[in-house]
């Protein structure tokens, strides 16, 4: 489960890279109450907050010609490491460490089949103030097409364990921090070509779930505000209900009402 006592290999944050920042803060403004905060006059990143909590970063995209999308933040000790150990283990480092001032150190990586992620080493910020409630990050998947290749990737990388869950309808691997156990469970990973959704022609990628507390609510809100809705408000026994939407500029995420009692 997401929280915001943050251990390595956990969830810590997230951002999104879009060519319009105040577009975007005002779509998710409109559909989770989220308010924008200004970082600093360099580079243009900003704060997401709600509630007066940091829930995201919002940002142009690196160059100003990646496409738009969300980035999952992972906790490590030692970014420079990560990146090491990401190298070795057949990955990439498109964005290599960088100080953020006091604040910590980052690094944007991939895995071995193109999945990008983050990693974020704490200074003086630890991570996200909301986690794990409604209009915050509440879980985050990888759709991946080879998932015992990921999985001993991000197990030599960030120590991840792996688990497999049985649900209505299959298998799903749940991922959790080196000795959480499955009661740690942040997120999990989902077969790329086994997926109606993601195989479309879509890329491995990772893909951050917010908690709602309405999801049917946020679908139709989402598709008055221009997004796109690549999966309706659906219930999925023993999980919840959940959908998966796009904002204006391209970017995916997913929301989640997570509830056992769903039918």
């Amino acid at each position: 489960m997401l929280t915001t006592r943050f251990v390595d290999g956990a969830p810590c944050w997230i951002d999104v890279a879009t060519p319009d920042p105040e577009g975007a803060a005002s779509f998710y403004r409109a559909l989770f109450g989220w308010s924008y905060r200004s970082a600093g006059p360099e580079g243009g990143y900003g704060f997401l907050e709600r509630a007066g909590r940091i829930v995201a970063g919002c940002a142009p995209p690196a160059g100003g010609q990646d496409p738009a999308g969300w980035t999952v933040y992972f906790q490590c000790s030692d970014a420079d490491a990560t990146a090491e150990a990401v190298r070795k283990a057949r990955g990439s480092v498109p964005a290599p460490p960088v100080t953020v001032g006091e604040q910590g150190r980052s690094a944007v990586l991939a895995d071995q089949m193109g999945a990008v992620f983050g990693v974020w080493q704490p200074g003086q910020r630890e991570g996200l103030e909301s986690a794990g409630e409604a209009g915050s990050l509440c879980w985050a998947e990888l759709y991946t097409p080879d998932i015992a290749r990921a999985a001993a990737f991000y197990h030599a990388v960030l120590g991840w364990e792996t688990f497999a869950v049985s649900f209505p309808g299959g298998v799903y691997t749940s991922v959790s921090p080196q000795g959480a156990g499955e009661e740690g469970a942040f997120g999990g990973m989902v077969p790329l070509a086994d997926d109606p959704v993601e195989a479309d022609g879509s890329l491995p990628h990772w893909l951050p779930y917010i908690g709602a507390e309405d999801p049917d609510a946020v679908v139709a809100r989402a598709a008055e505000l221009g997004g796109r809705v690549r999966m309706p408000a659906t219930s999925i026994p023993g999980v919840g209900r959940l959908a998966r939407l796009e904002d204006p500029y391209g970017a995916r995420f997913a929301v989640l009402r997570g509830d056992p009692r769903e039918t």
